[in-house]
């Protein structure tokens, strides 16, 4: 049950400025990566890469629970502690003078987000009911995270080069307390549902083993593959992933019933999700640093130069939600990873003196083209068949894969790409800095390109071919709405 609510428009304008603001901040760190490595003295990528790998790990590890939490306890109360976690996280990190400090409040800002994302959505879909007014509000809300990625882009680059680096993150405080304030006259209050047991067992071993193992990842970028630090951090990963299966297995109410990985279509997808981030992610990781500190491009510039790959998924996608009825989801999921991969190795080859319209762009739109086709119809063919009631915990995987797969990937991609760096300046010298950093940014592409051709194998083999109904591409539209905000740059 829910309040009835006056003025429906606002209460959208509302929870899309919350989702703006979270969106917004996957995108805007990206652009000041190197102003804040250069601020708070990062030690190298396998550092730097905490900066993003935190918010995405933490986002993606509660984002079922504060999915969950917001059907118990009430939307718009988990809504507005969201709201409030995520300004007060991005205002102390503005603030942070160490490495560990921005990087403890980037996993805050994360948790923040996975509170108020899920129930936003929820809110928004609980007001609106199915059908035409239901298709619009959903409408806007997609735009409204495909602009926040193209003005996140932009915008960290003018706030970096012409204020500070810090004010992308105090760009959120002012957002946060106008949405707050709004949320409180105008999102009605939902009844929270009969109380269950919350399985916050779940939530902690899962996100736990995730960041244990990204640690590991990292250290190994460092200190090597057997050295005590890592092996211990792989160990800690392994024995909290047991502990989250048995426990899901046995609890009344599972953060997540693993019986839906039957459904091949759900696994597929599910697996596609994690593959697809991975490979995503080092592309903004490494052409950030790239254009910076290699091409000596300004922040702005840098910002300006990623908006082609967010208006192309824009266009892309906006193209192919309205034809999806007409293409096979399973051939477009073998292919499309393919432009992905392709992409990418475009990317393997950028030279130290780079032209933008010759060594970057057709990457970009490669990529971007590959991205858009994967987006739209895994989240197709992932949803379709599945029942209303199962929808939810579908959506949840698919977001929470996006934001684990690109935090895992980012990792694996350092650490390919600080082994090959490090082997390029002992066999050249310190004389041969650029050259080895350039060098390990294409080992880092290779191997993200050997993550696509992978998703694409998996979508070969494992999806089986089904035709959407009306009721799937309804279904669809839901799930593509909330699932669009995880991707950086969408």
């Amino acid at each position: 049950m829910i309040e009835k609510v006056k003025h429906k428009g606002l209460a959208l304008a509302i929870l899309a400025a919350a989702q703006f603001m979270v969106v917004l901040d996957a995108t805007i760190v990206n652009v000041a990566l190197p102003a804040i490595q250069k601020a708070l003295h990062f030690h190298g990528e396998s550092q730097l890469q905490w900066v993003v790998t935190a918010y995405a790990l933490a986002f993606g590890g509660f984002l079922l629970l504060g999915g969950r939490l917001a059907d118990l306890f009430g939307r718009r109360k988990l809504f507005l502690a969201g709201v409030v976690v995520f300004a007060l996280s991005s205002l102390l990190a503005g603030l942070a003078q160490t490495p560990m400090q921005i990087i403890v409040l980037r996993a805050l800002q994360g948790i923040g987000g996975a509170l108020l994302s899920p129930a936003a959505l929820s809110l928004v879909l609980t007001i609106f009911k199915e059908g035409p007014d239901r298709n619009k509000a959903l409408g806007v809300w997609s735009m409204v995270a495909a602009g926040g990625g193209a003005v996140g882009l932009l915008l960290g680059g003018l706030l970096t080069q012409y204020a500070d680096w810090r004010w992308n993150f105090f760009i959120n405080v002012p957002i946060g307390i106008l949405v707050f304030w709004s949320a409180l006259r105008s999102v009605p209050a939902s009844l929270p549902q009969a109380r269950q047991r919350v399985d916050y067992l779940g939530a902690v071993t899962i996100t736990g083993s995730l960041m244990s193992l990204v640690y590991g990842l990292a250290k190994a970028a460092d200190a090597g593959w057997g050295a005590t630090s890592t092996l211990i951090s792989f160990g800690i990963a392994a024995v909290l992933m047991a502990t989250f299966i048995v426990n899901e297995l046995r609890v009344q109410h599972p953060l997540i019933s693993l019986s839906i990985f039957k459904r091949r279509n759900v696994s597929g997808g599910t697996i596609i999700q994690l593959l697809m981030p991975a490979a995503m992610f080092g592309m903004f990781f490494y052409l950030s640093i790239y254009m910076q500190q290699i091409l000596g491009y300004t922040p702005t510039m840098t910002g300006v130069a990623n908006l082609p790959f967010t208006l192309t998924i824009m266009v892309i996608a906006g193209v192919l939600s309205r034809k999806i009825t007409k293409v096979n989801p399973k051939a477009v999921l073998t292919i499309a990873p393919l432009f992905v991969a392709a992409g990418l190795l475009y990317f393997a080859r950028i030279p130290i003196h780079a032209n933008y319209f010759t060594d970057i762009l057709p990457g970009t739109l490669l990529m971007a083209s590959g991205m858009a086709a994967v987006f739209v119809t895994a989240t197709m063919a992932t949803t379709s068949g599945v029942s209303h009631k199962e929808s939810g915990l579908v959506s949840g995987l698919l977001n929470t894969g996006q934001q684990v797969g690109g935090a895992i990937g980012l990792a694996v991609l350092t650490v390919v790409s600080t082994a090959a760096t490090k082997s390029e300046l002992l066999r050249n010298g310190a004389a041969g800095q650029v050259n080895a950093l350039v060098h390990g940014f294409h080992q880092g592409f290779v191997a993200a390109a050997v993550i696509a051709v992978i998703a694409g194998a998996v979508a070969l083999v494992v999806f089986k071919v089904h035709k959407p109904s009306e009721a799937d591409l309804a279904q669809e539209a839901e799930t593509e709405a909330e699932a669009l905000a995880a991707i950086p740059g969408a």
